[in-house]
């Protein structure tokens, strides 16, 4: 589930939304009401349940070899998705929905590389939101490895030591350290 050149994409597991206003999140780090939305390189960090914790990581130009050897592991691609072991169901039963927008709509956020996009404005799908479907299957067709953890800080805090590009969502969630 990816956008098509020209749009991005907003997971929900509300299908029924018909118009998307911006909001400044409760966990927001900046005051800006914003609608976010995220393009296809993005599009698989959300392949998971909305409050589901998850550390991400994946190689950059600048990973050493043997950062991803011993983080990624060998066979396991370029990126990795960890969740913790208490998701599984969650991951196997929720019915995520994705809507698609204008990409012209919305302008890149963050710094150096944009990992998101907002819009300012409100904002219409281009059409009824789409079932996501096997959010495994989804990962297992992207290439990336989908690892389950008892908790996520050993990893996390591997992760952000690392040569590797990474990015953690929902991370409140996660088991305590």
């Amino acid at each position: 589930m990816r956008p098509e050149p020209g749009q991005v994409l907003h997971f929900s597991e509300d299908p029924a939304i018909t118009r998307f206003v911006p909001h400044v999140a409760a966990t927001a780090q900046q005051p800006e009401a914003y609608v976010w939305a995220v393009d296809a390189r993005r599009a698989p960090d959300y392949w998971f349940p909305r409050q589901c914790p998850r550390a991400l990581a994946w190689t950059t130009p600048s990973t050493t070899e043997a950062d991803r050897e011993r983080i990624l592991g060998p066979g396991c691609g370029e990126r990795m998705h960890a969740i913790e072991y208490r998701w599984l169901e969650a991951m196997r039963t929720v019915k995520l929905y994705a809507y698609r927008f204008p990409a012209d709509s919305f302008t890149p956020f963050g710094t150096p590389y944009p990992n998101a996009h907002v819009a300012t404005e409100p904002v219409e799908p281009l059409g009824p939101p789409e079932p996501v479907g096997d959010l495994f299957a989804l990962h297992e067709e992207a290439g990336i490895h989908l690892r389950v953890l008892p908790g996520l800080w050993p990893f996390w805090d591997a992760v952000t030591r690392s040569t590797l590009g990474w990015s953690g969502i929902r991370l409140r969630n996660a088991r305590p350290r």
